[in-house]
C-alpha cells in the first residue's frame, strides 16, 4: 500500500512537470499547456464584479470573464497592481443604470424572476439616448389586438401588433419600430411598465411632458408615463406626445 502511494504521488511530481495535450499528442514546445480543437473553445472562470473583488492575493497574469462587466462582459487580467481589459485599459466595472452601451442608456438590468433573467448572462433594457420624435399613438377609434399589453416584456409585442393593425405613418410605435439607431435595428415602444423603469432608473435627458407607452386602453386611449409627476395616465390616441425607443440586450 505504501508502495503505491509513493507512486502515485511520484507520477503527480512528474506529470506536473511535463507538457500536456488536449486534443493533441504534440503539444508545442512552447506551451505547457496545448489545447487544439476546431469544435470547442476554452472556458475561463466566470464570475460577477463582487466576486472577482473577493479572491485573495490575485497573481499577475490571472484572467477571468468578467460577466456583468459592460455590457455583455468582459475578459480581464490582474497586471500585478490592478485589473485590466485585455488591451492594456482600465478594466470595466459592473454594469449600473444609466451607463451608455448597446445603441443608448442602461435602463434596467433584470432580476431572479424577470423574464427573460439568466444569472450567468446579463439582459436587461437599453433606452434611446434621446426622444425619436412626439407623434401620436395613432388610429384613435380603432382597437388593437393584442397591443394591451403592460408588464415589462410586453412592449416588442405590443409595438408589432399595433405596427400590423394601424397603417398610419408616423405613428409613436411604427416611428419606433423603424428607428435604425447606432447599429442596431430592433427598437421598439416600451409598455406601460417598462416605460416606468425609464423613469425609475435614468437621470435626465426627458422632457418634462407625459410619454406614449405602447400599451393601449381602449379604443380612444393609451397609457402614458408623465416624466415630470412620476404619474402614469391615460391619454386620447390623436394627441402627440414625446417618444422614446427602447431595445432588449
Amino acid at each position: 500500500m505504501q508502495k503505491i502511494i509513493v507512486l502515485f504521488f511520484l507520477f503527480i511530481a512528474i506529470s506536473t512537470k511535463a507538457q500536456v495535450g488536449i486534443g493533441t499528442t504534440t503539444p508545442d514546445g512552447s506551451a505547457q499547456l496545448d489545447v487544439n480543437s476546431t469544435s470547442k473553445g476554452f472556458l475561463l472562470p466566470r464570475m460577477t464584479f463582487t466576486q472577482r473583488n473577493v479572491i485573495a492575493s490575485p497573481a499577475p497574469g490571472l484572467v477571468v470573464w468578467c460577466k456583468n462587466c459592460t455590457l455583455y462582459g468582459e475578459m480581464q487580467v490582474y497586471n500585478g497592481v490592478a485589473w485590466t481589459n485585455m488591451t492594456g485599459g482600465a478594466a470595466s466595472s459592473a454594469l449600473a443604470f444609466g451607463e451608455s452601451g448597446g445603441g443608448g442608456i442602461v435602463a434596467y438590468i433584470l432580476l431572479p424572476g424577470d423574464p427573460g433573467y439568466d444569472p450567468n448572462i446579463q439582459h436587461g433594457l437599453i433606452a434611446a439616448s434621446n426622444n425619436q420624435t412626439s407623434s401620436q399613438w395613432g388610429c384613435s377609434g380603432t382597437f388593437i389586438p393584442g397591443a394591451e399589453g403592460t408588464a415589462f416584456g410586453t412592449g416588442n409585442q405590443n409595438t408589432l401588433d399595433i405596427v400590423a393593425g394601424c397603417a398610419t405613418a408616423g405613428i409613436a410605435a411604427r416611428v419606433c419600430n423603424d428607428l435604425v439607431l447606432n447599429g442596431y435595428s430592433d427598437w421598439y415602444l416600451p409598455s406601460k411598465d417598462e416605460l416606468y423603469l425609464l423613469y425609475q432608473n435614468i437621470a435626465g435627458g426627458f422632457a418634462q411632458f407625459p410619454y406614449w407607452s405602447s400599451s393601449e386602453y381602449d379604443d380612444t386611449r393609451a397609457w402614458n408615463q408623465d416624466f415630470s409627476s412620476g404619474s402614469q395616465g391615460l391619454g386620447f390616441k390623436n394627441i402627440s406626445y414625446p417618444v422614446r425607443a427602447v431595445r432588449n440586450f
